[in-house]
């Protein structure tokens, strides 16, 4: 037992070291997880680690979120995941939710944000380079080009939040038809055991009775992240239209300036991306004081990543089992090109409210350059853009 605890230790204090150096997403937080996973404590196996997080990417949720928080699972049960999850996202979401308290005060006080002029189109040119990069990962097949274009139309012009899961379930049901070109797997019986997948759809149903009921605005930002992480195909970068959608143009709780402020500042932060959920959040509550900010952050960030923590509690189970079946293949490739065509959709949407001058569209241009043809941190592009802010 003791022998278990001071490994467990061990695994917490690693987690805390990656939660404060993991920047860059996904990709970049897979690497980092396999040289200290992996190589440096042998928590887990690379084939069994890339299996993971393949697993992740398939299921709604921040996907470094998930891969972690499995770790965590396999190595001490749910006690030890949970509070994986904890230690992983605190460092973000605290940074996050302090960013939108400033941002606000600056606001209430009447400073300038002139400095923040660039931040803004560059913001535009990281959700563009998301985009691309998903595109060049799932678009494979005219079918999914067909759907990728459809998608972004479709959600260019229905800006409500509940057109967003339509179109990725019509999408993964579309090339659910396709099975057939998928390898045949020798089937095995799948068994369930839906503790976890009950406790996500209880939490699911009983937010949104509560919100109903109570009109309560923490629980309303807890039923909104929970709903939309339950939904979020893709990662950190899918998770910006419904976002955009939600609270932007349905709701109207920030506007597209200080939306795109955030999108970019989360660049800069170690740990999720997911974490841009607590700077919305917080400012969507700015008019109760800075303590109801600080409780909207932390109640958002966990809305936003409880859905996904629950189902890959849930799928790792039984997914071996599942992923034998080819409808279930087949019906990702029309769920992944969607969800590639709302993120296109969104870098359009936020566009549109910047001026449009010659130095925002090279400025979205050369941030997406920048991204695309060299290996430059994005903190670092951030921070660059900042310190124009200043000078120019």
């Amino acid at each position: 037992m003791a022998v278990k605890r001071i490994r467990y230790f061990i695994f917490i204090k690693d987690v805390i070291s990656l939660a404060l150096t993991a920047f860059g997403g996904p990709q970049a937080h897979i690497a980092m997880f396999i040289k200290i996973m992996v190589e440096k404590r042998g928590y887990i196996t690379e084939e069994e680690l890339i299996e993971l997080n393949a697993l992740c990417q398939i299921l709604p949720g921040p996907t470094s979120t998930q891969t972690v928080t499995a770790i965590g699972y396999r190595i001490g049960g749910a006690n030890l995941a949970y509070l994986t999850l904890l230690v992983w996202m605190i460092p973000a979401v605290s940074i996050m939710t302090t960013a939108a308290i400033l941002i606000n005060s600056y606001q209430t006080k009447n400073l300038s944000l002139e400095f923040t002029r660039f931040i803004q189109p560059m913001a535009v040119g990281f959700i563009s380079y998301g985009a691309f990069t998903i595109a060049k990962k799932v678009i494979n097949t005219k079918t999914a080009i067909i759907l990728m274009i459809l998608s972004a139309v479709v959600t260019y012009f229905i800006t409500t939040p509940a057109a967003l899961p339509i179109v990725l379930v019509i999408a993964g049901s579309i090339t659910a038809f396709k099975y057939k070109k998928q390898e045949i797997a020798e089937k095995e019986k799948v068994k369930i055991k839906w503790g976890n997948f009950t406790l996500w759809a209880l939490v699911l149903v009983v937010a949104a009775l509560l919100g109903a009921l109570t009109q309560d605005r923490f629980v309303l930002l807890f039923e909104n992240f929970y709903r939309n992480g339950s939904l979020i195909f893709g990662g950190g970068q899918v998770l910006i239209p419904f976002l955009n959608t939600e609270f932007v143009e349905f709701k109207g709780y920030l506007s597209s300036e200080e939306f795109l402020s955030g999108l970019a500042m989360v660049q800069t932060v170690p740990g999720p991306v997911f974490s841009v959920s607590s700077f919305v959040g917080a400012l969507s509550v700015r008019d109760l004081g800075i303590g109801g900010q600080i409780l909207a952050g932390f109640i958002s960030a966990c809305g936003i990543f409880l859905p996904g923590t629950f189902l890959i509690f849930f799928v790792i189970r039984f997914w071996d089992s599942l992923k034998t079946y080819r409808v279930v293949r087949a019906s990702l490739e029309g769920i992944n090109a969607a969800s590639s065509g709302m993120v296109a959709a969104a870098a359009f949407i936020l566009f549109e409210p910047i001026q449009g001058s010659v130095m925002d569209v090279s400025v979205v241009i050369g941030t997406f350059l920048l991204l695309t043809l060299t290996k430059i941190p994005p903190p670092l592009i951030i921070l660059a853009g900042l310190l124009a802010g200043f000078l120019i």
